[in-house]
């Protein structure tokens, strides 16, 4: 048996990098909701801490689905 290490380590870099991303942009989100609390609580408009947290949590949903239809290839082919 022979390992291609080469490719196994563009694997796991990739995936790193992904992984990385993902839980970055989460929380990113989790800020953007916290702040549009901190600015509701000093009597301020939210709106753009609550789009962008919106916005976060959206590509993160995307993101989840599009590495879903990825790695299914054979999804809705009955």
């Amino acid at each position: 048996m022979k390992i291609d290490w080469a490719a196994l380590g563009s694997v796991f870099g990739v995936s790193l990098v992904a992984t990385v991303a993902l839980v970055g942009l989460f929380t990113l989100g989790i800020v953007g909701l916290s702040k549009q609390e901190q600015a509701a609580a000093q009597g301020g408009s939210a709106t753009l801490a609550r789009t962008g947290a919106y916005a976060c949590f959206a590509l993160c949903a995307a993101a989840v689905v599009l590495w879903g239809f990825a790695h299914c290839p054979a999804a809705g082919q009955g």
